[in-house]
């Protein structure tokens, strides 16, 4: 039994009881609100008086029977021993004379003589008036007699006669007992085998009201369901007719329910309305600030009333929250569950509170405003504003649909019917998404300023689209507001869509990286700053390397997740996806990939997630896998994809499947078009798509060497030529096309420079590639030596291809061993000064004496003097038998003073 009492409410029944086996009289009424565990104090009266040996007489009132005269009598009566008390009269006239009352308090006063009679009746407010009548008799007649009488009656439904309550209170044995709901610390008390956590759950569920408690754990896992519905359904049947046909209009208006407003939504009276509310907010079903307590009760009640008429509340509760001044979220509600937008104030009012759910981080429920807010548009220019909104508001939880919503005003602006104040925000939202054709297109529907045509990098195509702000000056002002473009440029310069996704020039790369990552310390993700935040990772991948910008990516990865935003978390664990094979770890970056796709919302063809399947793609394609990057490739693709940046590194993507599938020609096609679309845009860039190097491999398969070379030294011309990733990569695969000797020395520097650049991949082929030329030059002692290190690099991110191709039939087993055996001794690798540990590490990786001596800036002579004390500090015969792993690392032999290659 759930019924938990206080001691003063268990000591004052034993009292009571203990009073009328010993002869006297009591007169105890039981108030509270309904499911306060009325009925149950009256069991538990009833049960212990017959354990006391006494005779008990129940009954119940019940609004069924109300209108039935004598009634609760008869029940008494019944349950009476057979004979004991005199049948009700069977005419009213015999029934309302006085002296046939006083003849049935007689009986009872002679039944108490043989053991006390305790007379149980529930439900007082629904007695019928004439047995009322006889129990007010039978409480002034027996007062001399062993007889109790415990009536029940709901604190806040009264009977229509108010005189026999009256003159109950009157006398002078009674006692008022008011139940209360449970106090939390009764709650807790009650369920000890539960966490506090857990009970006040329940508690806050269930208001403390005894019957809604016991209904909650009755569901599983002790949340609101079915028992709980109809916990909440049976409190409203016995709080009385007038409160059962206001729980719908209540429900309505959840926190506008005042009586005001339920008088004038219903018709009821206030008195009315006041007496439901108090009854309900003390039955634990309304929170004392306004409301049902809980959504599972509101739930129930709505459910029940029939749709219709919860339709025309709800659109009557609407005109009542915006008279009223309500917050829009509020008149916006009842807006949409009456699907009525025919107020002129409906549309802004719609809007409004989508924005403020937005910020709230309720996203599903700002679209449904705004879905609804898109019917109540009146023309294509609004219903334009209204999508592009949409599409912010769904960019949070799935991709695919945000970009869907694009789709009408795209639709509109090509058949010329939206005003131009609608373009600006459009292009916005296409530039954000990645569609910079699409931006372009809509900005060249606007008169072009100063006569010039809109959509050229390098021109203002409008007024103030500096919409896009920049956040790297807003940073160095130490505000965390600012806007994608890594570059400052003054408030009202030039923008071009394309800017979104570009890097800045040479002299502000060092500005743009600090500017970068300090707004990332101040930043919190919202809305307003997913794209700022996804350009200032690129920013911090593309100039400063994977090692900066993968715990950037990871943090936002898992605020996005914190906040259940999918489609935000897609777009940052993209960039982690292409962080991480930047990085070289192919199979963190697979799996990353393979996570976002698996849990994109919707069947539908994205352009985000055609990126991330292509990192997928190219992950796989250097694992060796190509039959798993053709699954990622076939995944379905947009059309709007051809003008997205996002096409990029899908056509990368293709590019590398139709190398690894020999079908060069297709290759080079896919690389030659991403060079096209680079350059149109303005975001010719290698350290972001070095699509030349892929040219190049194409052209060399192809054996169109001449033709690679060109685009390699084109490469290494460009303003990123000095980048230690595409210039390692440049290197690498030029180094291909030179001889023996002249390869070595150009994969020492490729080396060199990847080891800086992070990428482990691309160092492993380096590695792989100079271990290959060293056997070639006979240095095989160094060359297996080079090859297991590029063969554990290559494993380590799972390039099991590459693997195979290093070290045909390799396992790795013995490497421990074997370097350890052939490994220099480390106290006499740690005696050479800094100079000669300098000169070794050049000199391992293939330079001669003069291209060390001109790299250190030292003359050839001192070049040989290191080495000779090299050779006798390790006790080793020559070059030749220099070891290769040396410390310091190369990237720490670079930073100590190595000149440029």
């Amino acid at each position: 039994m759930l019924l938990f009492r206080r001691a003063e409410e268990i000591a004052l029944l034993d009292a009571l009881l203990s009073g009328c086996a010993a002869g006297n009289s009591g007169l105890l009424l039981v108030e509270g609100a309904v499911g306060c565990g009325k009925s149950e104090f009256l069991e538990t009266a009833a049960g212990q008086a017959e354990n006391r040996g006494a005779h008990v007489l129940r009954a119940i009132g019940t609004a069924a029977e109300q209108g039935r005269p004598l009634g609760v009598l008869r029940q008494l009566t019944a349950d009476a021993p057979a004979g004991a008390l005199p049948p009700p009269p069977a005419s009213p006239d015999e029934a309302e004379r006085v002296e046939t009352m006083r003849a049935f308090a007689n009986a009872v006063r002679e039944l108490s003589l043989a053991a006390p009679v305790v007379v149980c009746v529930d439900d007082l407010h629904h007695v019928d008036e004439l047995s009322r009548r006889y129990l007010l008799h039978l409480a002034r007649g027996t007062r001399q007699a062993a007889v109790l009488l415990v009536l029940a009656e709901s604190a806040h439904e009264h009977g229509d006669d108010p005189l026999p309550r009256t003159e109950l209170v009157r006398l002078p044995h009674f006692t008022r007992l008011r139940l209360e709901r449970l106090a939390p610390e009764a709650v807790r008390a009650m369920l000890a085998d539960r966490t506090e956590t857990e009970a006040g759950r329940l508690y806050e569920a269930s208001g403390g009201n005894p019957l809604l408690l016991r209904a909650l754990l009755q569901d599983p896992r002790a949340l609101p369901g079915d028992c709980y519905a109809e916990a909440v359904l049976a409190c409203l049947h016995h709080s009385g007719p007038a409160t059962a046909d206001l729980a719908g209009p209540i429900a309505v208006l959840d926190d506008l329910a005042t009586p005001a407003h339920l008088a004038r939504l219903t018709g009821a009276a206030e008195a009315t309305a006041a007496r439901a509310l108090t009854a309900l907010e003390a039955a634990g079903l309304l929170a004392p600030e306004g409301g049902f307590r809980h959504p599972a009760a509101r739930a129930a009640v709505l459910d029940r009333t029939d749709p219709a008429a919860r339709t025309a509340l709800h659109r009557e509760a609407a005109l009542l929250a915006r008279a009223s001044g309500a917050p829009d979220t509020t008149a916006a509600a009842h807006l949409l569950a009456a699907r009525h937008t025919r107020e002129e104030w409906a549309l802004p009012v719609l809007r409004s509170a989508a924005d403020q759910h937005a910020a709230d981080g309720d996203p599903d429920r700002a679209e449904a405003l705004l879905r609804l807010a898109h019917e109540a548009c009146p023309d294509d220019t609004l219903r334009a504003e209204v999508s592009v909104r949409l599409s912010t508001v769904a960019g949070r939880t799935d991709p695919a649909a945000a970009e869907h919503h694009l789709a009408a005003p795209l639709a509109a602006v090509a058949g010329g019917r939206l005003d131009p104040r609608a373009l600006g925000s459009l292009a916005r939202a296409l530039a954000a998404q990645g569609r910079v054709d699409a931006a372009v297109d809509v900005l060249e529907r606007l008169a072009p300023r100063d006569g010039r045509r809109a959509g050229t990098p390098g021109e203002d195509p409008l007024d103030g689209l500096s919409a896009f702000p920049q956040w790297s000056a807003s940073a160095r002002r130490g505000n965390t507001e600012g806007g994608p473009h890594p570059a400052a440029r003054p408030a009202r310069t030039a923008v071009h869509p394309a800017a979104l996704w570009t890097l800045p020039g040479e002299a502000e790369e060092g500005t743009a990286v600090r500017a970068a990552e300090l707004f990332l310390r101040g930043a919190t993700l919202a809305e307003g700053t997913v794209e700022p935040v996804a350009q200032a990772l690129r920013t911090l991948l593309y100039l400063d390397g994977p090692a900066r910008a993968l715990p950037w990516c990871e943090e936002f990865v898992r605020q996005a997740t914190r906040r259940g935003a999918g489609g935000w978390r897609a777009v940052f664990a993209g960039l982690l996806a292409e962080a991480r094979l930047r990085a070289g770890d192919l199979a963190g970056a697979a799996d990353t990939a393979e996570e976002v796709l698996r849990t994109a919302p919707g069947r539908r063809g994205s352009i985000l997630l055609s990126a991330v399947a292509g990192t997928l793609a190219r992950a796989r394609i250097a694992t060796g896998r190509p039959e798993e990057a053709a699954a990622a490739l076939s995944r379905a693709v947009p059309a709007e994809l051809a003008g997205s940046v996002h096409v990029l590194g899908h056509l990368r993507a293709r590019g590398q499947y139709a190398l690894a599938t020999s079908r060069f020609h297709a290759a080079l096609g896919d690389f030659l078009d991403i060079g096209r679309h680079m350059k149109r845009w303005g975001l010719d860039r290698p350290r972001v798509l070095p699509w030349r190097t892929d040219a190049a491999e194409a052209l060399i398969r192809l054996g169109e060497t001449h033709q690679a070379e060109r685009f390699l030294a084109d490469q290494l011309t460009t303003r990123d030529a000095a980048d230690p990733w595409v210039r390692g990569t440049s290197l690498r695969l030029r180094a291909s096309l030179r001889e023996p000797r002249e390869r070595q020395a150009m994969l020492a520097r490729a080396v060199e420079e990847l080891q800086r650049s992070g990428d482990q991949y691309e160092l492993a082929r380096a590695m792989g590639d100079f271990g290959q030329v060293l056997r070639e030059v006979g240095e095989s002692a160094r060359a297996a030596m080079v090859e297991r290190r590029a063969w554990h690099l290559a494993k380590a991110g799972g390039a099991e291809a590459l693997c195979a191709r290093i070290l045909p039939g390799h396992t790795g087993e013995d490497d421990e061993a074997q370097e350890t055996a052939e490994a220099p001794d480390a106290a006499l690798v740690a005696s050479l000064s800094e100079s000669e540990r300098r000169v070794a590490l050049l000199a391992v990786h293939g330079h001669t004496n003069r291209e060390i001596a001109k790299k250190l800036f030292i003359t050839v002579s001192t070049v040989e003097q290191h080495l000779t004390r090299v050779y006798r500090k390790l006790n080793i015969p020559g070059r030749q038998a220099l070891p290769a792993d040396l410390q310091p690392g190369v990237a720490e032999l670079v930073r100590g003073g190595g000149g440029s290659v």
